[in-house]
């Protein structure tokens, strides 16, 4: 997705999670800063209680779904007492707001942090090594999905806890492929069935387009290429960490086959941030097939489109998608506080909690467990290809949790961005973002 990220530019998929993108203003966010007790106390009272602060960023039905979540676990665990808030600003803020509060001292015990943050959160001594936690059989730390593990993990160790997971696939729209006479896509397609759907849907004199892309440079633009380049044999950064490993014939094929979408106009570029103008033309019934995560659905429910959602096509034959984990990360206030926000999280991660916050809060499952559930699969049955991202989740990967992976994302979405207006050839692109990733990894 997420990324964001930083994630930031990843905001569209985030609306529907986190109740809009205002901001709370920095006075509260102040305030919210000075009352917490980091560093200066272990929390715990004469009593034992022991009291932890979250700032979780989230707001509307993600902060609803919350506040029930730690009532539930107060009611069950007196002895841990939950301040649980916003943190004075919505998640997509939280990195700059974190940010100060470890400058000054003053930090909580949880933050809402996006997945490609942790790394450069985890730079600061105050955030918790979490390995003799996951070790122990109780966490089940297994039974989350191995993109959510990898998401929190650095340096081969766990920072923090899965708290959000999605991932791409591409949603069609019905009617656009009913009008054109062209054959829905169907599991087991190719980029070049891709590229073929999207031209033949294309109908300029009704203003038509076969598919969509962010075209603004952010990680929105970005992330959607590495499912491809993972699929061509290609990976984002090398073993040693010191260059990228997609200046081969995945980087290139990758940008190829995107620039063949602009060669042909078969793709609108969104270059607006947050990509709002992509998924209104997809819902006009103006686009045939848009690459997504599941937060998109309750959108194209709402506007009544007649969709489907199919997995992400492959150069090979293999499923592969890219998910955008986020994270709850944790900080070390003294070990007591340390225990007592890895005993609320790992209730929060559980199944019965997750389903909730999942189903909930509009996102997928943290655990095998959670999707196997029930409640999840009576809630997968009633939104249309939710069952495909849900499902995907088993073979999703991530991007690596390296504290420069802005460097490396900052002139690849340069190039996509150029490929999808026609603007140089891949070859061209590819040397140019790699030329400037790599100089950053050497340097960085």
């Amino acid at each position: 997705m997420p990324v964001h990220e930083t994630e930031s530019p990843r905001l569209s998929r985030r609306d529907l999670l986190r109740g809009g993108l205002s901001l709370v203003a920095v006075a509260g966010g102040a305030s919210l800063v000075s009352a917490c007790s980091g560093g200066s106390s272990d929390g715990t009272s004469a009593n034992g209680t022991v009291t932890i602060t979250m700032w979780h960023g989230q707001a509307d039905q993600g902060k609803a779904t919350l506040d029930k979540l730690v009532a539930d676990f107060q009611r069950k665990n007196p002895k841990v007492k939950v301040n649980a808030s916003s943190g004075g600003v919505l998640a997509d803020s939280m990195l700059q707001k974190i940010t100060t509060a470890l400058s000054s001292g003053q930090y909580p015990d949880i933050a809402y942090i996006f997945g490609p943050d942790i790394a450069s959160v985890a730079r600061s001594p105050h955030v918790a090594h979490l390995g003799k936690y996951t070790k122990q059989p109780s966490l089940r730390w297994d039974d989350f999905y191995p993109a959510a593990r990898d998401a929190v993990t650095v340096d081969g160790e766990a920072r923090g806890f899965p708290a959000l997971v999605d991932n791409l696939c591409v949603a069609y729209n019905k009617k656009v492929f009913k009008n054109a006479g062209v054959p829905e896509p169907t599991e087991g397609w190719t980029w070049d069935d891709f590229v073929a759907t999207a031209r033949s849907l294309t109908d300029p004199g009704q203003g038509v387009f076969g598919t969509g892309w962010p075209a603004d440079g952010g990680e929105d633009c970005v992330w959607r290429i590495y499912p491809m380049i993972w699929d061509l044999g290609g990976d984002i950064v090398s073993d040693d960490g010191k260059s990228v490993a997609f200046d081969d014939g995945s980087g290139l094929r990758a940008l190829a086959t995107i620039n063949q979408l602009g060669k042909d106009k078969s793709v609108y570029p969104d270059t607006k941030p947050g990509s709002e103008t992509m998924y209104q033309i997809f819902n006009n019934d103006k686009m045939g097939m848009v690459p997504t995560g599941p937060w998109q659905l309750p959108d194209f429910v709402d506007n009544k489109t007649d969709y489907g959602v199919v997995p992400l096509p492959s150069y090979s034959g293999k499923t592969v998608t890219i998910a955008g984990p986020d994270t709850w990360t944790v900080f070390d206030n003294g070990s007591a506080r340390v225990d007592a926000a890895v005993k609320f999280l790992t209730f929060l991660t559980e199944a019965d909690q997750d389903v909730q916050w999942a189903s909930q809060a509009g996102s997928l499952p943290l655990r095998n467990s959670t999707a196997q559930s029930r409640e999840w699969k009576n809630h997968v049955s009633k939104t249309v290809g939710l069952d495909v991202f849900s499902n995907a989740l088993t073979y999703a990967r991530t991007r690596p949790t390296i504290p420069n992976y802005p460097e490396i994302s900052q002139p690849l979405g340069q190039a996509i961005v150029k490929m999808l207006l026609d603007k140089a050839t891949p070859q061209d692109a590819l040397d140019e973002a790699v030329r400037a990733a790599n100089a950053a990894l050497t340097t960085g």
